[in-house]
């Protein structure tokens, strides 16, 4: 008997039996199918082209989750740019707010400042207005004498010997006010009378002392100013007051240190061993610190003292024939020449004229070409107005 040929049977050497069918259905079109034995496996075209097809139009068309991830991203940046334009506006509004609150307390407590301000205005009375009337007589004397200078001939002597006569009864008010403070010791460099034991005294007499010394330099520029001009020319008059103000703002230098000290070293907040040493370092770093200024001016000082002795010039005689190339007319006061001096720019001035011109520039007032080093300060009678309270 033969074997069918429509079934196929395969016995294996290790006696299993295995039979194996596969059947792949794959439904192109309706209607078709088939069932095939025999280990061939068969794929239809249609389903693959299929597929590929839809792979591509995937790649065209975004997917509805990512559309939706854009939109929300860029509806996330909107929402962030409008909170953050919020938060300023709110800080804007918030430190608006807050001056407001700030403007609205002054205004409520206006009354109450008033009365606290009135109450130690009554207890520093005196301070106040023996501050108030320095400062006062101090700005007068200072313009007064500045203007005075520079009159030079026309000056008025008689308010010169008014100016004199205030300063020095200023002076004599003041220590007689306050006689038995002895302020008066700091002039010569001993400490007053006065127990210091805080520093709003120490600058009340380091301050007084500052004023008077500066009212005595002036008295002594009144002194030289009334003097006449056989004894005394303008120009020599000029590097006097140089030199006074140079010394004046050096001797005030020095005359606060016994005042200083004496605080430093009765520094006894402590009430122990330790506070009278950190007294005494206070007292030498103090002493340090002012040696290093005295140097310092004492190298200016010899300086100015230099060319107080030399008295440099700035050109030398004019010629008539030079004066008269210019009409004799000094360009500065516009009048004749009154002993002409010739720059080395060539050009002819006064002598007083000039010599007050160099008192503020370095340059000719016509080409601006630099005739001296330095300015000569001080030589139209000025006054510092710094105060000196350490």
């Amino acid at each position: 008997m033969q074997p069918n040929s429509n079934s196929r049977h395969s016995v294996p050497a290790n006696g299993d039996n295995i039979a194996t069918s596969q059947c792949v259905h794959a439904a192109a079109s309706p209607g078709e199918g088939s069932c095939q034995h025999g280990g061939d496996v068969h794929i239809q075209l249609g389903t693959v082209l299929g597929e590929a097809g839809e792979n591509l139009g995937s790649r065209h068309h975004p997917r509805p989750g990512t559309q939706s991830h854009s939109r929300a991203h860029s509806h996330g940046e909107a929402r962030g740019s409008q909170d953050g334009g919020a938060d300023l506006e709110e800080q804007s509004g918030s430190s608006l707010s807050e001056l407001c609150y700030l403007l609205q307390w002054l205004y409520k407590s206006l009354p109450y400042l008033l009365i606290l301000s009135i109450k130690l205005l009554i207890q520093h009375i005196t301070g106040i207005s023996l501050a108030v009337g320095l400062l006062t007589t101090f700005m007068y004397a200072n313009k007064s004498i500045v203007n005075q200078v520079f009159l030079r001939e026309r000056r008025s002597r008689l308010q010169c010997a008014w100016l004199l006569a205030f300063l020095v009864g200023s002076s004599l008010l003041i220590y007689y006010a306050f006689y038995s403070q002895s302020l008066h010791y700091s002039l010569i460099f001993l400490s007053p009378s006065v127990d210091v034991t805080n520093v709003w005294e120490v600058l009340w007499m380091v301050g007084i002392t500052d004023f008077i010394l500066k009212f005595l330099s002036m008295s002594l520029k009144c002194i030289v100013l009334l003097l006449p001009s056989f004894i005394m020319s303008f120009k020599s008059k000029g590097y006097w007051y140089m030199l006074l103000e140079e010394f004046c703002q050096y001797y005030r230098t020095i005359a606060p240190i016994p005042v200083w000290f004496r605080y430093f070293v009765g520094f006894r907040e402590l009430d122990s061993a330790l506070g009278w040493s950190l007294g005494v370092l206070l007292a030498l770093l103090y002493l340090i610190l002012k040696l290093l200024s005295f140097f310092g001016h004492l190298k200016n000082f010899r300086r100015i003292l230099r060319i107080f002795c030399t008295r440099p010039g700035y050109g030398v005689v004019a010629s008539k024939r030079q004066c008269a190339e210019v009409d004799d007319i000094c360009s500065i006061c516009q009048a004749e020449f009154q002993k002409p001096i010739l720059l080395i720019c060539q050009h002819v001035f006064c002598e007083e004229c000039i010599a007050l011109w160099f008192n503020r520039e370095k340059t000719c007032p016509l080409c601006r070409t630099v005739i001296t080093d330095h300015i000569n300060k001080w030589k139209d009678g000025a006054t510092s107005a710094h105060l000196q309270v350490y």
